[in-house]
């Protein structure tokens, strides 16, 4: 399996609903720029922008998408209601490093969707929210500071946020679950690629997904 990566454009000065509005416009033609090569599927690693369509909207936006371009793409939200299908979580605890208004954004997607939201977690870098500067030990500190039951499904939303780290320490509870947003991409972009038998062993927190998933 081989993997082929493009960013979205940089957009100096936009603000971040701005920017993640205009990440659904620009992304018919981000995937464009693959140009010929033969993909069998692409995931859309930005949760964050696909909050604002509903699942709704994201699931019809994906399909033109997949229509358009002539393979599957999804959503990093879609995998991940996909993973939770899979795994038979209805349920799950939020732990998210998003500015408040785009942590109730994202609850209210994962609601709308079906799932029940029992508690949020947020987690700032210091004094401020930004994904891409949370710690290991922000999320520990922050999760410490909620009682989660034993059984709990817990969701790291972002994909800019370093999640493996702080999951491989928090995952002692055998009944856990542990998702992020990356790790139910990289799931689904297996299957979708045609390579589920490839790298479901290759990692401890990609196991159980697949297991569980059989």
């Amino acid at each position: 399996m081989n993997l082929y990566t493009s960013r979205f454009p940089v957009l100096p000065g936009a603000g971040l609903r701005e920017m993640l509005e205009t990440y659904n416009e620009v992304l018919p033609d981000v995937l464009d720029g693959f140009g010929r090569l033969r993909l069998d599927a692409a995931v859309v690693a930005c949760s964050a922008s696909h909050y604002l369509l509903s699942p709704d909207g994201d699931r019809k936006f994906c399909a033109e998408l997949s229509d358009r371009a002539g393979f599957p793409v999804l959503s990093s939200t879609l995998a991940t209601l996909a993973a939770c299908e899979a795994l038979g979580v209805t349920g799950l605890t939020l732990v998210s490093p998003y500015e408040p208004w785009l942590t109730d954004l994202s609850r209210e997607y994962w609601e709308q969707a079906g799932l029940t939201v029992h508690q949020v977690v947020p987690v700032p870098a210091g004094d401020h929210f930004d994904p891409y500067q949370v710690t290991t030990e922000d999320i520990l500190e922050r999760v410490g500071q909620h009682d989660l039951p034993e059984d709990a499904a817990v969701l790291f939303t972002g994909t800019g946020m370093f999640t493996l780290d702080a999951m491989d320490k928090l995952g002692s509870a055998p009944d856990r679950v542990l998702l992020s947003s990356n790790l139910a991409s990289a799931w689904w972009a297996q299957a979708g690629a045609g390579a589920q038998g490839w790298g479901l062993e290759g990692h401890a927190l990609l196991k159980q997904p697949a297991a569980r998933a059989v």
